[in-house]
Formats: structure tokens, sequence, C-alpha cells
């Protein structure tokens, strides 16, 4: 699984100009899901993800979490992450997960997190989605369970 991870402000995705998930302060994941991933990425991801210090304390230090900031997520699913440019200008999506393997995943990911208690906004997998967010630094953190 690869992860794009950026702080934000607040966020919203809509497919058909219609609103699917908004949060306020948080996490915007892009979440790629490669062929050859199982649970125990899911699992890894989400213990990562849950534990991110990376919004600042009262000492302007990237010190906390996203507790307790009260932070929440805006989950995408963006098989694009898995694009392959070696050969060509078009690029290859042939190591992205397939949708009978990527959805139980994606699914599972998003439902761990809120088992944290994590507040998950989603758009709609496989869709057309416009994402807007206001970047918070920026602070954009890549996370992929291959590099684990």
């Amino acid at each position: 699984m690869r992860a794009v991870i950026q702080r934000v402000k607040k966020a919203s995705v809509s497919v058909a100009e219609e609103v699917l998930g908004e949060i306020n302060q948080g996490f915007v994941i892009l979440l790629g899901i490669h062929e050859s991933d199982q649970m125990a990425d899911v699992e890894y991801l989400v213990r990562k993800i849950s534990k991110l210090r990376v919004f600042e304390d009262e000492a302007g230090k990237m010190n906390q979490d996203l507790a307790a900031v009260s932070g929440s997520i805006l989950s995408i699913s963006q098989f694009t992450l898995y694009a392959d440019t070696k050969k060509g200008n078009r690029p290859s999506f042939v190591k992205a997960a397939r949708p009978e393997v990527a959805i139980p995943l994606y699914e599972a990911f998003n439902e761990q997190l809120r088992t944290l208690g994590i507040p998950v906004a989603t758009g709609e997998f496989g869709a057309d989605m416009a994402v807007s967010l206001i970047n918070d630094g920026p602070v954009t953190i890549i996370i992929d369970t291959l590099d684990k």
C-alpha cells in the first residue's frame, strides 16, 4: 500500500458535484493498493498513520498525532499511485490491485481507523472524484508498505 498523507486545515470530496465527504483539521490520505497487498499491510499503515506526529504542539514543534488535535481523515482510493512510467508516455497501472482485491482492503483500512476512534470520511471507490483541500504547512508524508 502506498499512502500520500497531507496535513490539512479542511478538505472535501465530491462526485458529480455532490459532496460525499468532508473534514476539518486532519489528513487527506490518497491510498493506492498494490496487487500483492494483504491485511498485514492495512494493519501496518493504520498503525503508522494513527500515531504520526505531524501536528504542532504549544512549542511549535511537530509533536502531536491526530488524537491530540481531534483530527479526522478524508480517505481517497487512488490506483494511479502505482503508475509505471518507465516505458513511453502513457502510464501502466498493472501493479495496482484489481477492484476485487482493492475494495476489501480499502474498506478494512478505513474501518480500522474508525475502530481507533478516528473519524473517517471517504469518496466513492473507482469514481471520478474532485478533491478540495487547504493544505496545512504544507506537510506531505509518503508511506509505502513495500518499504517497511
